[in-house]
């Protein structure tokens, strides 16, 4: 199948690189064309805009920074829906707002065009791996025709309801990782001001009641020293915003998710570590 990719980053790579590995014909656009380089080194095709992907793919999958960018991608002078036909499925995986995808959906109904959103978890082990969690919202006969390619992505992939409903699943993932990501940065800094064995305790703990992903994923980079991002703050920061954005149009309050965004706020907007991954929060507690 000839797959349309945009965006190359780490998560977008890996991707690529998997659906490559599948025998499916890929072809990419990226905003530098330079970061496409490892995955047009791996077999990718380079096309100069979105609307030549759509025009040359039957499946065009997206995953972007900012819901700013998504709207560029689907709706500019020479985005996707320029580029598409009713013969084209287009799927967000980006991690933007319900209300963004709603809107995109609208716009392929009108035109003909099918489109899912599937945001993603899972990180840079996860797309490495082909092992994501993949949120999809949507019509149920569209999800169907593209699974078998969500799968080459994804070890879980799933529907759950219509358009938004993908995002929505997202935001209540990035709830979760906001408590664990918040609870492993302040035991590490519990443990290193009781003088413990920082690497003893991190095993002990993730061998009970208190294991959790982050924990194993980003618990040994702390450790290490490796702020690299599986996945950017500022990107976090975003999500954790839209999350709340939409607890308060649900008008329901969500304290701790508030706190763990002004954690990321001074870590991104004051300490200006934005790039770092998630786990460099826990250098706002070394300043």
């Amino acid at each position: 199948m000839k797959i349309g990719f945009i965006g190359t980053g780490v998560m977008g790579s890996s991707m690529i690189k998997n659906l490559l590995k599948s025998n499916h014909e890929v072809n990419v656009f990226n905003r530098t064309k330079a970061h496409a380089q490892t995955v047009l080194d791996a077999g990718a095709k380079w096309y100069d805009t979105p609307e030549e992907v759509a025009k040359n793919s039957s499946v065009v999958i997206t995953i972007a920074g900012f819901p700013d960018d998504v709207k560029e991608i689907y709706f500019g002078d020479h985005g996707l829906f320029a580029g598409s036909d009713d013969q084209t499925i287009l799927i967000d995986s980006t991690t933007s707002t319900p209300k963004l995808d709603e809107e995109i959906y609208a716009e392929g109904q009108k035109r003909g065009v099918q489109t899912l959103d599937a945001p993603v978890s899972g990180g840079d082990v996860g797309a490495k791996n082909g092992t994501l969690t993949i949120m999809v919202g949507g019509d149920e006969a569209t999800f169907n025709q593209v699974k078998p390619v969500l799968e080459v992505m994804g070890s879980q992939v799933k529907l759950f309801g219509g358009p938004g409903k993908g995002q929505h699943t997202k935001m209540a993932n990035q709830i979760m990782i906001a408590g664990t990501m918040t609870g492993m940065v302040e035991m590490f800094e519990y443990g290193k001001a009781a003088g413990l064995d920082l690497a003893s305790m991190m095993d002990t703990v993730s061998s009970g009641s208190a294991d959790n992903w982050s924990l194993d994923n980003y618990g040994p980079r702390v450790l290490a020293g490796d702020f690299k991002p599986g996945f950017s703050a500022k990107h976090f920061l975003k999500d954790l915003r839209i999350a709340l954005q939409g607890a308060e149009e649900m008008q329901i309050d969500l304290p701790a998710t508030k706190l763990a965004k002004e954690l990321y706020e001074k870590m991104v907007d004051e300490y200006h570590l934005g790039d770092d991954g998630t786990q460099g929060l826990v250098k706002i507690y070394k300043k």
